[in-house]
């Protein structure tokens, strides 16, 4: 399989599963909203940081996954928290959430940190080593006197079963959320392809950031938007949701992903 081949494995997933989110689209903003009924029960402790907005985003959108989407769960402990086998792939699907706030805190205040992390929805998201098949190196200090490149070892590989008969590509995907800390609502939900490890010839340090530690890894996923070895070239990012009546300063933040959506 040349790289050609992956990349359009790798957007026909990205497409069904965008159409699959799209058509749940009704069905997961409305389990979104379910937390409202019991909202005096929980703010409280969601804001004292013991509750995290993720943990009930994902039980929304895996219920609607596992038990409608697409292909066979698979029970390997090495994996995304979603890993099925579909005919001619693996696949591993991550959810992301970022939250962002126009009333940011510092630690100083009494309330606690409420921190605004918008720059971390528009640009790259952390990915687990179980989560890709990207081994590369991180350009870390990049442009600097002190510039040097780490190398990058993921827990998957590129194919699973590789050189044999039933070899079959491992295929990664994000679906990132961004929300309003104060409000909770939703304000963008996309799904993203990260490029299988096989096209690290093509895209080299462009895919990988350096994380917090030396094992971390961020996607950049804002320096390959693009299948750039399909013609014509296809996006990697996809717009689910986006929401139209949302404050302006958000707005100005988030262009490319209103651009993209509206196209």
């Amino acid at each position: 399989m040349n790289m050609e081949d992956i990349e359009r494995l790798e957007l026909k997933y990205l497409e069904k599963y965008y159409h699959f989110l799209k058509f749940a689209e009704d069905e997961l903003l409305e389990g979104f909203k379910t937390k409202e009924v019991i909202k005096d029960d929980w703010f409280d402790k969601y804001k004292s940081g013991i509750s995290d907005f993720s943990v009930g985003a994902e039980r929304i959108v895996y219920s609607l996954l596992n038990g409608k989407g697409i292909g066979q769960p698979n029970s390997s402990p090495v994996g995304s928290d979603l890993f099925f086998e579909v005919n001619d792939a693996f696949i591993n699907i991550d959810l992301k959430t970022v939250g962002t706030t126009l009333h940011p805190r510092t630690k100083d205040d009494p309330l606690g940190a409420w921190s605004d992390n918008i720059g971390d929805f528009n640009s790259n998201i952390f990915v687990g080593t179980n989560q890709n098949s990207y081994a590369g190196k991180i350009l870390v200090n990049k442009g600097k006197e002190n510039e040097e490149a780490r190398d990058y070892i993921p827990s998957l590989p590129t194919f699973y079963n590789k050189g044999k008969e039933n070899a079959k590509i491992c295929l990664t995907y994000f679906i990132t959320i961004l929300y309003d800390k104060d409000t909770l609502d939703i304000l963008v939900m996309c799904i993203v392809c990260m490029p299988n490890g096989e096209l690290e010839k093509h895209y080299k340090e462009r895919v990988l950031l350096a994380g917090k530690n030396n094992d971390k890894t961020r996607f950049n996923f804002s320096n390959v938007t693009n299948f750039e070895l399909l013609k014509p070239p296809q996006k990697r990012i996809k717009v689910v949701y986006y929401k139209d009546n949302m404050n302006e300063k958000y707005k100005t933040k988030l262009k490319y992903f209103e651009d993209n959506f509206d196209n």
